[in-house]
């Protein structure tokens, strides 16, 4: 892509359909840590409805300084707007038609959308931090060092068994009490977003829970989640 061509697609965005994602993608391979260039090939994917979307949402975190910057503007009218043409999030009108199909798991992964890009709304930072926080982990390098501290591992245990230490049992009139935690999602935080951000993760319990707790925040659609939980159940296997 040209540096004219560029310029002209910072101040007339919405000109970006006219460009191809490839170009764009060129820019970004180049200049990894060019934020604008992130941020347009980014809306260009969102606008195509592109599978890439989501993880590339992940890279476009991973290299920005601000991640809340990030967020509001995923967030802003000017990047949510949508086509006329554009169909809402779901229709219960729609989710009725699209119960003809067999329970493939094809057919379950286009009724529960899975890959498609995700949207967010300025009030959903929640679901945001849950979909980003995969990013940060960062993969295991396998180098000798591992090697040298596994073997000081086995170095420890043949000592422990050598010197065979001994635990004194309690008496058995102590009683300890220990206090756990329990891993409750708070239902105020719960929306569609965080359970297709689940669902998007595979974690698929957890997609399962949240739509549960949304069918009791809103009756009126328990049907569309029972759906939606039904589907889930069938990636599970």
């Amino acid at each position: 892509m040209k540096t004219a061509e560029f310029k002209h697609l910072i101040t007339q965005k919405n000109q970006i359909q006219q460009v191809a994602a490839s170009s764009l993608k060129s820019v970004v391979t180049t200049y990894p840590y060019f934020q604008m260039a992130r941020v347009l090939y980014l809306e260009k994917l969102r606008k195509d409805n592109s599978f890439k979307y989501n993880q590339e949402l992940k890279k476009t975190a991973a290299h920005t300084r601000d991640r809340a910057v990030l967020f509001e503007y995923i967030t802003s009218t000017d990047f949510l707007q949508r086509k006329k043409e554009e169909k809402p999030r779901y229709d219960l009108k729609d989710v009725e038609a699209n119960k003809q199909p067999g329970p493939s798991v094809e057919n379950t992964k286009k009724l529960l959308a899975v890959g498609k890009p995700l949207q967010f709304d300025s009030s959903e930072r929640y679901s945001f931090n849950q979909w980003l926080q995969l990013s940060t982990k960062k993969p295991i390098e396998r180098t000798k060092k591992i090697e040298v501290k596994k073997l000081q591992k086995e170095d420890l245990i043949n000592k422990f068994i050598e010197v065979n230490p001994k635990i004194k049992p309690l008496s058995k009139d102590k009683h300890i009490s220990i206090s756990v935690n329990e891993n409750q999602q708070d239902s105020s935080l719960m929306t569609e977003t965080l359970a297709k951000v689940y669902l998007e993760q595979k974690k698929y319990e957890n997609a399962i829970q949240a739509y549960r707790i949304l069918s009791l925040k809103y009756p009126e659609k328990s049907g569309f989640f029972a759906d939606q939980i039904k589907r889930i159940q069938i990636l599970q296997k």
